[in-house]
């Protein structure tokens, strides 16, 4: 498998990493650094292009959560964008979809809320989500 890039570019003021085809144990490194240095200083929002994503595992999981609970302690804020079924379906199972919040374009990700007051999908997420998240983040 070649080497994946993770390109970073700032829309709407929020800068967004485009993953691969596939995160796996063999480029989350890759990912890690990608999302560290996307996450410097002025960076409120980071978002997470999914789109291409058709297969992530646990090592791409832990590099999101882990990215998730940084920018929350720094204030900020992590978006992903996930459109396939079975990337979609193995956050569901662990309870990250729940964590982080996720949406189906780029579009909707950088949109406002709607309403005010409102928090995107997984905004506030308590019980079950975060216990599978520390599961997944102890790996």
């Amino acid at each position: 498998m070649p080497v994946a890039s993770f390109p970073v570019e700032v829309v709407s003021g929020a800068r967004v990493v485009t993953a691969p085809e596939e995160i796996d144990i063999t480029n989350a490194a890759g990912l890690r650094a990608a999302l560290l240095e996307a996450a410097g200083p002025g960076s409120r929002t980071l978002v997470v292009d999914m789109a291409r994503t058709q297969f992530c595992d646990s090592a791409g999981l832990h590099v999101l959560v882990r990215a998730h609970k940084r920018a929350r302690a720094e204030g900020g804020e992590l978006l992903l964008v996930i459109c396939a079924a079975a990337v979609l379906r193995i956050f569901a199972v662990t309870g990250i979809d729940r964590l982080i919040p996720n949406f189906p374009d780029l579009d909707q990700a950088l949109a406002p809320p709607a309403v005010p007051g409102f928090s995107p999908p997984g905004a506030a997420a308590a019980g079950p989500a975060s216990a599978a998240a520390e599961t997944v983040g102890s790996l």
